[in-house]
């Protein structure tokens, strides 16, 4: 009989079986009888976007990714500083943003901008209407046209088992985790997650866990924070020492399409620092 070959990279396949061993051994030692509900997933009855947000009315994020000319980064930075500023003050609009960074280790003269609207759509609807009637912003959308390459956005639930992102102090590096997913996987990974965050939170290196709604679908930001690439090392290796973090690996990476990290460092006006 023909040997049977692996696509899959010597390296990925001896971690994979790894995994599944680490996986059979623990089913064997508590019982074929509870290893059958680890897999649960719970029967959808409805939008995703209801089943797996903190609520029907949960604040709505606003994720922007602006390519910018290599020349332009620093005056870029200091513009978008000044006009978040002002938006911060301005009590009018029901919008802050809740991070900025530029790219340190994935697309380069990247930044990355998370906003949070205050009241979910209507909120973002109230916004871009006194935006578009505002001289000064649309001088600025003007400003920064010129110093970019290429933009685009998604708009954003949370989901609700992740902390809710606020301020933090410095310095920090950040991670943004980006997951394609398959379509009509979204509730089987909100489960395995649902779990998993408990192995994640010692550190308070979890800052907030994001899904798509219009834009790129089906896509998912984990967004944490360390105090360098070291620790981010240390952090992420101890989580393998955890009983139940492998089996939460094992069974979400087949939902994945593909997937992304960028390494991210604050900008000045950034809350999350």
């Amino acid at each position: 009989m023909a040997a049977t070959c692996s696509i899959l990279p010597k390296g990925q396949l001896l971690y994979r079986n790894a995994v599944k061993l680490q996986v059979a051994r623990r089913f064997s030692d508590k019982g074929w009888f509870q290893s059958m509900f680890v897999h649960e997933v719970e029967a959808r009855k409805d939008a995703h976007s209801n089943l797996l947000s903190k609520s029907e009315t949960s604040d709505l994020y606003k994720i922007q990714f602006h390519n910018v000319k290599p020349e332009c980064l620093e005056a870029y930075n200091n513009l978008e500083s000044e006009v978040q500023r002002k938006l911060h003050l301005d009590q009018d609009y029901p919008c802050d943003v809740v991070g900025s960074w530029n790219t340190w280790y994935g697309d380069q003269d990247q930044a990355v901008h998370l906003w949070r609207y205050t009241g979910g759509y209507p909120a973002l609807t109230e916004c871009l209407t006194k935006l578009n009637n505002n001289k000064e912003y649309l001088h600025f959308r003007k400003e920064r046209s010129k110093m970019l390459v290429s933009r685009r956005n998604q708009l954003l639930l949370e989901f609700s088992f992740w902390n809710e992102p606020t301020p933090r102090n410095g310095p920090n590096i950040y991670e943004m985790r980006s997951y394609k997913l398959k379509p009509g996987t979204m509730i089987e990974w909100g489960n395995h997650w649902a779990r998993a965050i408990k192995h994640r939170q010692e550190n308070d290196e979890a800052v907030g866990g994001f899904f798509s709604q219009i834009g790129d679908l089906y896509e998912v930001h984990h967004l944490w924070a360390y105090k360098d690439l070291q620790s981010r090392e240390e952090t992420r290796n101890s989580a393998w020492q955890k009983e139940g973090w492998d089996s939460s690996v094992y069974y979400t990476v087949p939902l994945i399409r593909s997937m992304e990290s960028r390494i991210m460092i604050p900008t000045k006006s950034s809350p999350l620092q």
